[in-house]
């Protein structure tokens, strides 16, 4: 990382900035060009390390690359404002996290378990996710081998 200081270096803190983030976007390999989606998702911490959790449609564009390059990157992040530098111009406060792993599709026990996570994350109170709509959902779970965090500012005017 070019800005040392800028690194969020503690596993919790990365963590805790996941919880706060709303959307989060899914870079995944494309033969001409990368492919990016934005994505309401649901994460734990299994076994020490973020597993986040997404679902879509079973078949179409993401789901097929997916199948083919189920190596992914991940990313999300949190605006703060744009205050003044102090010197003339702008700049942004903001935490982000980036994280790569490999996409599995659940079935089963699993795949209920990732809607009720992505559910709560999104604030949906629901008993179950209903079978005819299960039926028609990929759920996917990428655990994070690689992660990262990077945080500006964060009020001091001087970072």
């Amino acid at each position: 990382m070019r800005k040392a200081g800028r690194e969020i270096k503690n596993f919790d803190e990365i963590v805790d900035v996941i919880s706060r983030c709303d959307t989060m976007r899914l870079g995944i390999s494309d033969k001409d060009a990368p492919y990016i989606v934005p994505l309401s998702f649901g994460y734990e911490v299994l076994d020490g390390k973020l597993a986040i959790y997404f679902h879509g449609a079973k078949e179409g564009r993401k789901a097929e690359l997916l199948r083919s390059l189920p190596r992914v990157c991940v990313e999300a992040d949190l605006c703060h404002g744009f205050p003044s530098n102090g010197k003339g111009s702008y700049t942004c406060d903001y935490e982000s996290v980036i994280g790569y792993g490999v996409v599995e599709l659940l079935e089963g026990e699993e795949a209920l378990k990732g809607v009720r996570l992505l559910n709560e994350h999104c604030g949906i109170i629901a008993e179950a996710c209903p079978p005819e709509a299960m039926a028609v959902t990929a759920v996917n779970r990428v655990v994070l081998d690689e992660l990262s965090g990077k945080h500006r500012n964060l009020g001091d005017p001087n970072a």
